[in-house]
């Protein structure tokens, strides 16, 4: 997989477009607990296994904001980017819904939908992609998201 780099005259043209999926991301409790101590999250139904085993998940789940920060990994290679891009930038979200928990020890990648593209002026584009967060073996995604990045090209 790579990112589809195009002509910069021609990004207007790509909405619509999609990416492939990007490569599978295991989500385990080393990685939760992790995210835990950096956020200070110790929720139980994150890091108390055998608590957590008796909640409806029956068993720990991933935080949310761990699923989302994840996105810039499972994204690295996948979406539309203009050619020459020097850097990306964060821009933001318009929009994220958490639809369904990751469980510890499953595995989860990134769809990608370019869905607006708005350039600033020669050398910058701001685009908005539709984020899918796929979750292995199950329907309902993990999350839905709006990501706003801006292109800087050279």
């Amino acid at each position: 997989m790579a990112k589809t780099l195009v002509n910069k005259e021609q990004m207007l043209d790509q909405v619509g477009q999609k990416s492939e999926p990007g490569p599978w991301i295991t989500i385990s409790q080393d990685r939760i607990n992790t995210f835990a101590d950096c956020t200070e999250d110790h929720q139980f139904i994150h890091v108390d296994e055998e608590k957590a085993a008796d909640t409806p998940f029956g068993g720990t789940i991933a935080h949310g904001f761990l699923t989302l920060s994840m996105l810039v990994k499972m994204c690295e290679d996948i979406g539309i980017a203009p050619e020459n891009t020097v850097m990306g930038l964060n821009y933001g979200f318009d929009k994220i819904r958490f639809l369904a928990p990751v469980r510890a020890g499953k595995r989860i990648r990134a769809h990608a939908e370019l869905i607006k593209v708005d350039r600033k002026d020669e050398n910058r584009f701001l685009s908005t992609q539709k984020i899918t967060v796929e979750i292995e073996g199950e329907e309902t995604p993990a999350l839905v998201a709006e990501w706003l990045g801006m292109a800087i090209t050279g």
